[in-house]
């Protein structure tokens, strides 16, 4: 994608995968709508830079969100919904709270973005979702943040269907393990994890050549891409013989 003329929004890009990848398309020179709940952590990202701007909101407020969408000066050309959280329940304890803060963010903080920039929409816009390899295969203790991710990639499929007409590309990132602050609080062996770098590098790369779905690290969702098409009791056997 060319930089001259292009703008990009990204919410969570207060840490993570979205600081990384606010950090590299303003190095690229791109106009960069950095989103977030802090703004102390999105001015360490700015570090003095005019090609980013600075949008503290909370994507599970449609009011913050449609306020902040409508109060932008120019319409970005390209949406990363990035914004994510990741709550466990053990031993398949169910707990609605829980439950109810993961979607909250997770689920409709991408409904909310997408209901505040449907009626800006053209066929020169291009909106990311990033979801996870997580939402292809049942895994202990994720009820809540699978779950949460199986919700998104169903929505944006969908949606690639119905807003087919419009013209408007939409993908969908399942990323494996990425070493962030939210995977620093992960107890469990975490495998083929790679560095920010390199998933903002491959989400670049999938949006560039304009992928409907972007996966990465490439073996490790490969295997669970191929584990996911056996039978469900296949895959609860093979899950439960890899954690045993």
């Amino acid at each position: 994608m060319d930089s001259a003329n292009q703008t990009v929004l990204i919410t969570g890009a207060s840490s993570g995968i979205g600081k990384q990848l606010a950090d590299d398309y303003a190095n690229q020179g791109f106009e960069v709508y950095a989103c977030g709940r802090s703004i102390l952590k999105l001015e360490e990202l700015k570090a003095g830079r005019e090609n980013i701007h600075l949008l503290s909101f909370d994507v599970t407020n449609p009011d913050e969100v449609d306020l902040t969408i409508k109060s932008l000066p120019t319409t970005p050309t390209l949406w990363i919904i990035n914004a994510g959280d990741c709550e466990y329940m053990d031993e398949g304890h169910i707990n609605s709270g829980v439950m109810k803060r993961v979607f909250d963010v997770n689920v409709f903080g991408v409904i909310h973005v997408l209901e505040a920039i449907q009626g800006l929409l053209s066929n020169k816009h291009h909106i990311v979702v990033v979801g996870s390899i997580a939402s292809e295969l049942a895994l202990p203790r994720a009820e809540a943040y699978g779950a949460s991710k199986a919700a998104v990639s169903y929505l944006i499929r969908a949606l690639q269907v119905d807003w087919k007409a419009k013209g408007v590309q939409l993908s969908c990132v399942y990323p494996g393990f990425v070493r962030t602050p939210l995977t620093d609080k992960n107890d469990f062996d975490m495998p083929m994890m790679i560095e920010v770098e390199e998933a903002s590098a491959a989400i670049q790369k999938g949006v560039a050549n304009r992928q409907s779905h972007i996966y990465f690290p490439a073996k490790f969702t490969t295997i669970i891409r191929a584990i996911s098409l056996l039978p469900y009791s296949w895959q609860s056997y093979i899950v439960n013989k890899l954690l045993s």
